[in-house]
């Protein structure tokens, strides 16, 4: 079946001509030229060219059109003398409004949503984003056929003279999309389920899971790299990259670690996004640190923070989840704005200021986490055989060797580790 959406991304031409639109209805504390330029950066992240920017006062949303007739006027103007062929609306769109707009604009309409879920269907490599994607663009789809698919009037005939008129096409289409649905919601159940047993298997080892999160282009991959060596996608650009990605670290006193690095969070993120990506942002869920990555060199880090502190709550990550926020792009930063950041800082032992790019300020953000998570620790002597390697072995994984003395066929150890690591050593 070819879903709407699909019809709708052949209009995509990379490097189309695009006018960005912001309903301003005076809500929020982002200010009005930081969202249009963010939206402006999520058309840029689909290869679209934005020619112009335009906010406009709402006091009262119509319910057609949701901007007054007289602005839909200029807009329409506005479009005529660029040439655009699409409108961004940084705002949701019903589909009576989405459908006006584009008769009377005469060229394609889309919301803040359907930019990010086209973002999204871009940029998904694993098969499990794929299937998560395409939930999220059939269950935003389904209530605009209406809009998308014109032939959809047709009805098809019952049997013999008794059939009836039988079911609409756009019934008959809604049916399928519920039916595709419902399948895609078994497949990532199950996704679930497998995820659930690696995260199960990683607990009873018991390594501890570090999850970078943050708000879209705030630098996580790029300090992902950093702390791990790898070479995952890295660019100035809104949702460089979807699908998680986990590896393993060394920390101070902690032989391994997990390092999960997350898609990134966005203002207005889409509720059918947030429901398709669930199986994925358990792994935020079930983390034991949290390190929140914030730009903050953004003039609306402030208003972002607010935003991942948001979606972290919808996704059920509890309040008391131990977190750090790691205050990246310093090298960014103006003489006295940077001296104002380090001053914040240092009055906050739950902040680091760091540059993923130049390395600044990484290891005492290393040094800090490895502190937060063996903060519970405690120390033990112990004592084994000379010859047992194994049992050395394990402590040095497991714990933090402080000091090991001979006393003749006896090594005594003294250990900083977590009780149930020690309680596990015992029973082994």
């Amino acid at each position: 079946m070819t879903t709407g959406f699909e019809r709708d991304r052949d209009d995509f031409a990379r490097g189309a001509k695009a006018i960005v639109v912001l309903p301003d209805q005076g809500k929020g504390s982002r200010d009005a030229e930081a969202r249009l330029a963010e939206t402006a950066g999520l058309a840029l992240a689909i290869g679209v060219e934005v020619v112009e920017k335009i906010a406009f006062r709402v006091r009262a949303p119509k319910p057609a059109t949701l901007i007054g007739s007289g602005q839909v006027d200029q807009l329409a103007a506005q479009v005529r003398m660029e040439e655009a062929g699409l409108v961004v609306f940084d705002a949701s769109l019903t589909p009576v409004q989405q459908r006006n707009l584009e008769t009377a604009l005469e060229c394609k309409v889309i919301d803040r949503t359907g930019l990010i879920l086209e973002i999204f269907g871009e940029r998904a490599a694993t098969a499990e984003g794929r299937l998560q994607v395409e939930l999220a663009h059939l269950d935003y789809q389904a209530g605009r056929l209406v809009r998308s698919w014109t032939h959809l009037e047709r009805q098809r005939g019952g049997f013999g003279f008794l059939g009836g008129p039988g079911e609409t096409q756009i019934e008959a289409d809604r049916r399928l999309i519920r039916d595709r649905m419902a399948r895609l919601r078994k497949e990532l159940d199950q996704v679930s389920r497998t995820r659930g047993l690696h995260r199960d298997r990683r607990q009873r080892a018991p390594w501890p899971v570090i999850a970078l999160v943050g708000y879209t282009n705030a630098g996580k991959s790029t300090l992902f790299n950093r702390l791990t060596g790898s070479d995952v996608m890295a660019e100035d650009l809104l949702f460089a990259t979807l699908d998680p990605t986990l590896r393993q670290i060394s920390l101070p006193g902690i032989d391994k670690a997990i390092l999960s690095d997350t898609v990134g969070f966005v203002s207005e993120l889409p509720t059918q996004l947030v429901a398709a990506f669930k199986a994925t942002l358990e792994e935020v869920v079930s983390a034991d640190l949290l390190i929140h990555v914030r730009d903050i060199a953004h003039p609306d880090s402030e208003a972002q923070r607010a935003d991942v502190e948001a979606v972290l709550h919808e996704i059920g990550v509890a309040d008391t989840t131990p977190r750090f926020e790691a205050w990246n792009k310093l090298d960014l930063l103006e003489s006295d704005a940077r001296a104002d950041a380090l001053a914040d800082a240092s009055r906050r032992d739950d902040v680091v200021t760091i540059s993923a790019i130049s390395g600044e300020g990484v290891d005492d953000l290393i040094r800090k986490v490895a502190a937060k998570l063996t903060a519970g620790h405690r120390r033990y002597t112990i004592r084994l055989d000379a010859g047992d390697g194994a049992g050395a072995a394990w402590l040095h994984q497991h714990g933090e060797v402080l000091s090991s003395d001979a006393d003749g066929d006896i090594v005594v150890y003294d250990v900083r580790m977590a009780e149930r690591d020690y309680e596990r050593f015992k029973t082994n």
